[in-house]
């Protein structure tokens, strides 16, 4: 880059915990980053989640660079073992390090493109020697730019939430009921217009991961405090049960989702729900009454539901990025040389091998997904690898290939599996048989037998 390119900022995208642990590390390096922060607050997307409690514990999920650079406010670490929600998170520690940043995050100013300078994505010449440029909208709607040597896009995947259809894309008639009874968020029940919304209603929550675990969960638990008012779920999975389905398996080391399987199960086994299994979403049908009816790929239509909770997962937006040149796995959406590292067919949290700058360069030299973002659609991030993900980048940028190279996070054998999830009491995520922090759940069944099934014409 030529000399007015080197004094340009590089722009982070998204201040949540990885764009605000990246700018961190860049100031550590003596390099001034930007921070563009699309809410009106630092970590806007952790606040949508605040009710839910973490799996890592409060020494996994603070940055070093960030501890350091808070310090001199006085700010302290709460205890390393216990498990923040995504409020404590947000209000304890990563507002506060927005703080300290100051005017290097620049709030309400939400990214619409980033492209080369002068260059779309066809052009080849000097296109390395060019700045990159960010449109975005201010905090009146205005349209604004700014320019950037590099850009750390850490904007996270909560935005965009894989449908309720089978195929990707969402069910016919899924866009149309998602503005009245489809939500794609595990509900707040201590909300009193939420528990309203669900108290005595029949719900569908359509995942089989640990949110839908959650969701069912928090359900049961509605159903229990307002017995015989008829609140009921039916839980939709597109796959059969087996022990893995509820967090179990060699290479899950996560003992917390075990036990959210376990409240899933139990929701089950105790009346609360029913279980539908190898059920792919192909249209969302109303009644005569409005009521929403599930109709599946083979035709077979459920019983009516009041309100349908999609949880089915999150997926990257990459629409603002379409003009610069990304290499993209072609089914995670992740950068190519990662996505063998984060595959969910082979990985769980705790066995994703510790990665950064070259595992997350694109053929678009000095552009970096990180955090979320980098694993596309796979589940399988931890805060721990995201913060070394931005300690290698950040140690590129500043020409110390020695500490982009070299691996400094060791995950640890008992905090990377511990877990709170639903549970403030430490000693329920550690009851697996077996013993030990990574003992796989042993497998689980659901009643006697096969599984309960929702009625309806199937």
């Amino acid at each position: 880059m030529n000399a007015s390119t080197a004094d340009l900022p590089i722009v982070v995208i998204g201040a949540g915990p990885i764009g605000l642990a990246a700018a961190a590390r860049l100031i550590e390096r003596d390099i001034q980053p930007l921070v563009l922060e699309a809410g009106p607050a630092a970590a806007t997307a952790v606040r949508a989640w605040s009710h839910v409690r973490l799996f890592s514990p409060w020494s996994e999920v603070v940055d070093p660079a960030a501890e350091k650079l808070l310090a001199p406010t006085g700010w302290v670490r709460p205890d390393g073992a216990t498990y923040p929600s995504g409020g404590d998170w947000a209000g304890l520690y990563l507002q506060p390090l927005a703080d300290v940043l100051g005017d290097k995050v620049r709030y309400n100013a939400t990214v619409t493109g980033v492209s080369r300078s002068g260059r779309d994505r066809i052009v080849d010449a000097d296109r390395e020697d060019q700045p990159f440029v960010i449109h975005y909208t201010g905090p009146h709607g205005a349209e604004e730019r700014i320019h950037a040597r590099t850009v750390i896009d850490a904007s996270g995947t909560w935005s965009t939430p894989s449908p309720a259809g089978g195929s990707g894309l969402p069910a016919l008639g899924e866009k149309a009921a998602a503005a009245d009874r489809i939500s794609y968020r595990i509900p707040d029940l201590a909300d009193p217009a939420l528990r309203a919304r669900y108290a005595g209603k029949r719900t569908a929550v359509i995942g089989s991961g640990a949110s839908a675990f959650t969701a069912l969960a928090y359900l049961a638990d509605l159903a229990k405090a307002d017995d015989g008012t008829g609140t009921h779920a039916t839980w939709i999975l597109r796959r059969g049960i087996s022990g893995s389905t509820f967090g179990g398996g060699e290479a899950d080391q996560l003992p917390a989702r075990g036990a959210l399987g376990l409240a899933a199960k139990a929701a089950v086994d105790d009346g609360y729900a029913d279980a539908v299994t190898g059920f792919r979403t192909d249209a969302v049908e109303r009644d005569t009454d409005g009521r929403l009816v599930l109709v599946g790929e083979d035709g077979c239509r459920l019983d009516a539901v009041d309100e349908v909770i999609v949880l089915t997962g999150l997926r990257p937006d990459l629409t603002f990025l379409d003009e610069l040149r990304l290499g993209l796995d072609e089914r995670l959406q992740a950068p190519t040389a990662l996505a063998p590292l984060i595959d969910p067919n082979q990985h769980s949290c705790g066995t994703v091998y510790p990665h950064g700058a070259g595992e997350l360069s694109h053929p678009e030299k000095d552009v970096y997904l990180v955090g979320m973002k980098s694993y596309g659609r796979a589940p399988t991030f931890l805060a721990m690898t995201g913060y070394e993900q931005v300690r290698s980048i950040t140690a590129a940028l500043a020409g110390d290939r020695e500490a982009a190279e070299r691996v400094e996070l060791t995950l640890p054998e008992t905090g990377v599996c511990g877990g709170a999830g639903l549970f403030d009491d430490p000693e329920a995520t550690q009851s697996t048989e077996g013993g030990g922090c990574c003992a796989a759940p042993a497998t689980l069944q659901i009643g006697i037998g096969a599984p309960a099934t929702a009625s309806g014409s199937c």
